[in-house]
């Protein structure tokens, strides 16, 4: 699955690549007919933040948006480890039914104090390798700037989950064992985030806080990286397309031109719909490309050993578990519920992210 994700990586630069002859030609088209071009806001890098500001204000922001997404992640996790298909809307009123409604908050502390600290590595590597990457593909390799943006958003989103998966493991492990357990199939064993992270420690020492490390960094990475090419030239696209129309109906309606008399300043609201539009879109495909990983890495890090010490199930025993219960398929389980988690925490994310880098940069005046 990790070679598949590289390959969908490299079809997104070739498609890129396609995407610049083409718009290449239409620029020239556009010049001869004096067409009116959409001016695309600056992307703002890590030299141009407010260090103290962006990681306080992302924590407060991203903490909100944890919280708004998470019962969808609790839905998800309870799908995957069942026994048998059941689905996403039987799901939720059976553990509404049975456990009450707090059941879909359940561990949401503990992965809330985890969140923080994983989210501002996460966003610090981010925005370090995308500025020195992107910088130096663009001077020292000479390539276009678009295909430099794709490049190196892939790779800030490599080595952004690699250093979150960190802290985010051990974060995963602890809060999908509370996430579970009042089930029909997973009895209470804990009593909260610290008596969780204490028995398993106890029980499987460090390596149990960290099962499941190995496939979550091939989950995680090679999505991330899919998904910020994916949005890299999703974005390119959509501003070529819609964002053209929705800008040139601004104009229209408000009678405005720049000074230049031929170039369309989108609003705010355009900004956020292009961004919010192209997120959704790359949120869906790492879904569907990682779905089998996260099925599997969700098993071994909420299965226990049996009662004689011997240790939790392999990947390979659990791949076979699963084909055994439900074909190929089963790896699918949960599905819905992580594309609509994706999709949406994908939309709010990089809208949020966006609006935070713009309120953290120093100077305000770059973002005109």
């Amino acid at each position: 699955m990790g070679f598949w994700s590289i390959g969908v990586l490299w079809v997104l630069l070739g498609f890129n690549w396609a995407f610049d002859k083409v718009a290449k030609m239409e620029l020239d088209a556009a010049e001869e007919e004096s067409a009116p071009e959409v001016h695309v806001p600056a992307e703002i890098d890590w030299k141009m933040l407010d260090k103290s500001k962006f990681f306080v204000l992302g924590a407060a922001l991203f903490s909100g948006v944890s919280a708004t997404l998470y019962p969808a992640v609790v839905l998800k996790t309870r799908q995957q480890v069942a026994q048998c298909h059941v689905s996403c809307i039987k799901t939720a009123f059976s553990v509404i039914k049975g456990e009450g409604f707090r059941a879909l908050y359940r561990g949401f502390g503990t992965s809330l104090m985890g969140t923080i600290p994983a989210r501002a590595l996460y966003m610090a590597t981010l925005e370090i390798t995308k500025s020195n990457v992107g910088t130096t593909a663009t001077v020292r390799l000479g390539l276009a700037e678009p295909t430099a943006a794709t490049i190196a958003n892939a790779a800030a989103g490599l080595s952004a989950a690699m250093a979150a998966q960190l802290v985010w493991t051990p974060v995963d492990v602890v809060s999908q064992r509370l996430m579970v357990q009042g089930g029909a199939d997973s009895p209470r064993q804990y009593t909260n985030g610290v008596d969780a992270f204490r028995k398993i420690l106890r029980n499987d020492g460090p390596r149990g806080l960290y099962r499941g490390f190995g496939i979550s960094i091939l989950t995680y990475a090679p999505s991330n990286a899919v998904w910020w090419a994916s949005y890299s030239v999703t974005q390119r696209l959509v501003w070529g397309g819609i964002g053209y129309y929705l800008c040139k109906k601004d104009v229209d309606d408000r009678s405005e031109t720049t000074s230049a008399g031929n170039e369309m300043r989108p609003d705010w609201k355009t900004v956020m719909a292009v961004q919010g539009v192209s997120a959704a879109m790359a949120g869906g495909m790492s879904a569907l490309i990682t779905m089998p990983l996260d099925t599997i890495k969700t098993r071994l890090q909420v299965l226990d050993g049996d009662e004689n010490g011997r240790r939790g199930p392999t990947v390979m025993q659990t791949v076979r578990n699963l084909v055994k219960e439900g074909g190929w398929m089963a790896c699918y389980r949960g599905l819905g519920p992580r594309w609509a988690s994706m999709s949406m925490s994908a939309t709010t994310m990089i809208t949020t992210y966006e609006f935070l880098k713009r309120l953290s940069t120093k100077n305000q005046e770059v973002l005109t």
